[in-house]
């Protein structure tokens, strides 16, 4: 996957079907599926050191395991230099578009502290709007709200009720909430509404608004959703990742586009060859951002933010809130107030069921066929195995496919059109095993099953 290392270097350490770094994301995004279950394959062993039993760098900040290659093709974005920018040169645009509901208004504080409590949103920064706790009290223009109520959703999630309002004043802002709880929606709509007040794009000019995503695949969702809701406002958006010809991606952004939706390592490329620029970006979503830093992206995430003119509106979203995540918003944010919903780190969902089998490495393969005519003896039931290394998923694989399994695998040395069709299989339940070798950063659910050192064990429990 895009930003991790291999690790593989030829070795299988032996450790079973495994849970790679970060699993305690997914555990999060099963938040929604109430019979998951997790299993985790563990062989004993004694783990003497501190420190991650393959090397690499430490788990924020740019390591060699995260971001694209660097030694002999340069440093990324080696080749852009930072601007210089001259307030008084820059144009002026508008940033605050936000106009409280008379509802909103009348809201008493007890009100608003009651519904706080009671969605567990904690709020900390000055001058904080109150939360929207309808659709209708956002403001949002007609053909937006269409969109929503063909939804059919109730109400906003935690997340949006209170993200709202900050983002259409033209405050900078920290979200903290799990997967799925609407954050794309949170920073989205607020960007149509802010793109729409801002002048029509000319010929050379780059996005108004940036998305930066760790991964392709979330860049794909988040652009999934812009183009939805950016149709109705005629407005365009591209998505702009690696793994993928940078052809289209390039001519899309040569005729003009208002949102752009990028991982980082390719729109560094894009911006060093001159494909685009930054120079009318206002307006800048940090998707994820603990997971880019975790996948050592800070150095791309610093060069790119350079080139954007440092009045612009930021807004930062998180699943949690380590230091390294405190700091890059103290650099990148001013005066910006903090939005959390729920806890501060996160913990295993208490509808997941999660059981940890130890076992001797010669005993995996016996005990994964076990679960896999356990769990498959229910049709509808889908399962998801993650592996070490790339080699191992293929091996297992193969074996499923070889003892009659419908299973498919998925690594980072596959094209992006046969993971797209593998994950699109997955979801029409062409097949019902699926392999991978790092967990997609969200999408389906059902049951997991790991293969984990004693070491990686502790690091997502």
């Amino acid at each position: 996957m895009p930003g991790f290392s291999d690790r593989d270097r030829g070795r299988d350490r032996g450790c079973v079907f495994s849970v790679i770094r970060k699993t305690r994301r997914w555990l999060a995004t099963a938040v929604a599926y109430h019979n998951t279950h997790v299993f985790h394959l563990v062989y004993p062993c004694h783990v003497v050191a501190h420190e991650p039993i393959y090397g690499g760098a430490p788990r924020f900040g740019g390591g060699s395991r995260g971001g694209p290659p660097q030694g002999k093709f340069g440093n990324p974005g080696e080749r852009l230099r930072k601007k210089h920018w001259n307030m008084d040169e820059l144009p002026k645009f508008e940033k605050n578009f936000y106009q409280e509901h008379p509802d909103v208004t009348r809201r008493l504080p007890q009100e608003v502290e009651n519904y706080r409590r009671s969605k567990e949103v904690t709020v900390k920064g000055r001058d904080c709007p109150k939360p929207m706790m309808k659709f209708n009290e956002a403001s949002f223009p007609n053909y937006v709200m269409d969109v929503i109520v063909k939804q059919g959703w109730a109400e906003p999630t935690p997340i949006q009720a209170q993200g709202w309002p900050l983002a259409l004043s033209g405050k900078d802002m920290v979200g903290i909430a799990q997967t799925g709880s609407g954050k794309t929606l949170a920073y989205l709509l607020p960007a149509i509404v802010h793109i729409q007040h801002q002048p029509f794009l000319e010929h050379g000019d780059g996005p108004i608004c940036l998305v930066l995503a760790p991964t392709r695949e979330l860049a794909q969702q988040v652009q999934q959703v812009a183009a939805e809701y950016g149709r109705a406002s005629r407005l365009k958006s591209v998505c702009v990742y690696g793994g993928a010809p940078k052809g289209p991606q390039i001519r899309d952004l040569e005729r003009g586009v208002e949102i752009c939706i990028a991982t980082p390592g390719r729109l560094i490329d894009f911006l060093e060859a001159g494909k685009t620029n930054l120079r009318r970006c206002t307006y800048l979503v940090l998707d994820e951002a603990d997971r880019m830093l975790d996948m050592g992206f800070e150095p791309q995430i610093r060069k790119i933010v350079e080139q954007i003119r440092p009045d612009r509106q930021t807004l930062m979203w998180s699943a949690t809130w380590p230091k390294e995540v405190r700091q890059l918003a103290e650099d990148f944010l001013k005066e910006y107030v903090q939005i959390n919903v729920g806890a501060l780190q996160l913990s295993a969902n208490h509808n997941i069921l999660q059981i940890v089998d130890v076992c001797n490495d010669g005993e995996k393969d016996d005990k994964l066929l076990r679960l896999l005519e356990e769990i498959m003896s229910e049709k509808e039931n889908k399962t998801i195995i993650f592996t070490e290394t790339k080699r191992r998923c293929d091996e297992l694989t193969r074996r499923m496919r070889r003892d009659g399994w419908p299973a498919m695998g998925i690594h980072g040395d596959k094209s992006q059109q046969e993971r797209d069709w593998v994950l699109n299989g997955m979801v029409q339940s062409l097949w019902q095993g699926l392999g991978m070798t790092s967990p997609r950063p969200r999408g389906e659910g059902g049951h997991i099953g790991s293969e984990v050192s004693p070491l990686a064990a502790t690091q997502w429990a």
